[in-house]
């Protein structure tokens, strides 16, 4: 993937951050907490219809210009691609969801993170996986426990697959596995054309939207909203019309919403979804 022509001072404006741009695993640490900060996980282009696409242009022009989030695809391949800009040493990985699915089953590749090379110590950064989004760089090459500003995480290996987890509530929860294959831009196309479109995408039709902070995650799903604070009980609030989730997505999660014909509605629909 080419990041020529990407919008660096855009982009740095776009997630608040003024610091150093020299590539080192202190500046990868920073770019990500100020991206999941500022850039929301949501799926609006899921329930409104639209087209979702992976243009450099068309990337920029819904996450920078217009204010908008995305998801996996979008924020990790735009994220990828100021990495680049910046002199870093990265490529895009895919991996498999496994949280929430049942066992036995092989997910497809829905899952789109970058793996980053610093001073010859691999490193995996995501800004894209929603609610449990790792809030810092996660070093590949160990087993050990790994602190973020939320919740600790870890890799474990098995021959050529990674598998990433999260200890919450005092119990290690799997989140996705991947191995260190470098996909085509193709591979990126097909897996985003599946969940943006599939009837069996777990996105399709569904409100998720997402945004972290050091210590505090929050979350729409459906109807409800919740906000995830370290080491105490969620809090889980009901949504009860499309206008107050409207206000919810501005103020909470930052989300410059579009001016679109079917954006009330759409909302809601999503409010009477199932929030699992």
């Amino acid at each position: 993937m080419n990041s020529d022509g990407i919008n660096v001072p855009g982009y740095l404006a776009r997630i608040e951050y003024a610091g150093s741009t020299t590539p080192s695993l202190e500046t990868l640490a920073a770019l990500q907490r100020h991206h999941i900060s500022a850039i929301p996980f949501e799926t609006l282009a899921m329930i409104l219809g639209d087209p979702v696409r992976l243009d450099l242009p068309s990337l920029q022009h819904k996450v920078l210009d217009e204010g908008r989030g995305g998801y996996c695809f979008e924020l990790n391949l735009l994220f990828l691609n100021l990495l680049r800009a910046l002199g870093f040493d990265a490529h895009g990985l895919t991996g498999r969801v496994v949280m929430n699915t049942p066992p036995g089953i092989v997910p497809a590749r829905t899952h789109v993170l970058t793996l980053v090379a610093i001073d010859g110590t691999r490193y995996i950064a995501d800004v894209g996986f929603g609610g449990m989004t790792p809030t810092a760089p996660l070093r590949l090459d160990t087993d050990a426990e790994q602190e973020t500003l939320n919740e600790p995480y870890r890799l474990a290996r098995s021959g050529e697959t990674y598998t990433l987890a999260a200890r919450v509530e005092d119990a290690w929860r799997t989140l996705y596995v991947f191995d260190l294959t470098q996909p085509a831009d193709i591979d990126f196309e097909v897996g985003n054309w599946y969940v943006s479109t599939h009837p069996a995408s777990p996105f399709r039709d569904r409100l998720l939207v997402a945004r972290s902070e050091p210590g505090v995650r929050h979350t729409v799903r459906g109807g409800e909203y919740a906000i995830h604070r370290a080491g105490q009980a969620s809090e889980r609030n009901r949504i009860e019309n499309p206008d107050a989730m409207a206000e919810l997505l501005q103020s909470t999660f930052r989300i410059a919403l579009p001016e679109h014909p079917r954006l009330r509605n759409a909302l809601g629909k999503a409010l009477l979804t199932s929030p699992a």
